[in-house]
């Protein structure tokens, strides 16, 4: 009895931070959905979201695009950190951590500063007589944008999986008569699915939600998911509307997590496909 108090009693402020911060927001964002300026019920807002059919295929288009980059570039990564030393796994991985130690504001104007018309890289590439090239106010630069920021989302956990894999498994296959693609795709991929499967949820959540790379490398030519919410709560002043937008954007990252659950509940250990 004594022990159930404690832990309730322990648990309260968790409880308390979790109604005011995540509940009570999205309490006020369900109510401003459904509701006109007055305070009476719609479905109007809900209705207007057509005119936004754009706004969310771009926005999932960009997302996936930069997901599978950050996939294709941080699992060999990964596995390549983890065929290293105690030593160099600490310094590698501290390496790709170290953007992170900035503010995603300013690593955003590093990458402008970089990638604009005047800036290194077209300095760079003019000073050896290639000309400059146009990549601020691209798909390519927005796209780019969400890899650089979000990428170290896809390596860690990743990596965390791969470093705690039983290399006897890899040899076992090997001694099997396992050529290197079929160690791969019946004994590395299954073990290190549920770093796969947070990586992504973890790179394609933020890059969805995005609106400060889309406004600064996009140079305002893309109109996100983010940049809509952002237009209708401080420059048009909807909140109904822009809660509206906000329920989608909601539903699409709730549904995310649930492929993310569906895919690691049951993963922890992995195991060989046969």
């Amino acid at each position: 009895m004594k022990k159930s108090f404690f832990r309730s009693i322990a648990a309260a402020p968790h409880i308390l931070w979790a109604v005011l911060f995540i509940l009570c927001p999205l309490l006020f964002v369900l109510y401003y959905a459904f509701t006109d300026a007055s305070g009476a019920f719609t479905i109007s807002n809900i209705v207007e979201l057509k005119s936004y059919a754009g706004t969310f295929g771009l926005s999932v288009c960009f997302a996936l695009i930069a997901t599978v980059i950050c996939l294709i570039i941080a699992y060999p990564l990964a596995y390549f950190i983890t065929k290293q030393g105690a030593r160099a796994q600490s310094v590698l991985i501290m390496l790709a951590m170290l953007p992170m130690w900035m503010n995603l504001l300013i690593r955003t104007y590093s990458m402008m500063a970089i990638l604009d018309n005047g800036g290194f890289l077209n300095k760079t590439l003019e000073a050896l007589g290639l000309g400059t090239v146009q990549i601020i106010g691209t798909p390519g630069a927005v796209i780019f944008g969400m890899v650089y920021n979000f990428f170290p989302y896809m390596l860690l956990p990743i990596y965390s999986v791969m470093s705690k894999m039983d290399n006897r498994l890899i040899e076992a296959a090997q001694d099997l008569g396992c050529n290197a693609f079929g160690v791969l795709r019946k004994v590395i991929l299954p073990l290190s699915r549920s770093g796969i499967i947070s990586g992504i949820t973890m790179v394609f959540v933020p890059s969805i939600s995005t609106f400060y790379i889309s406004q600064k490398l996009g140079g305002g030519t893309f109109d996100l998911i983010g940049d809509a919410i952002e237009r209708q709560f401080m420059l048009l002043n909807n909140y109904n509307v822009g809660a509206a937008i906000s329920l989608v954007m909601m539903i699409l990252i709730l549904i995310s997590l649930a492929v993310m659950n569906k895919f690691t509940d049951d993963d922890e250990e992995g195991g060989m496909l046969v």
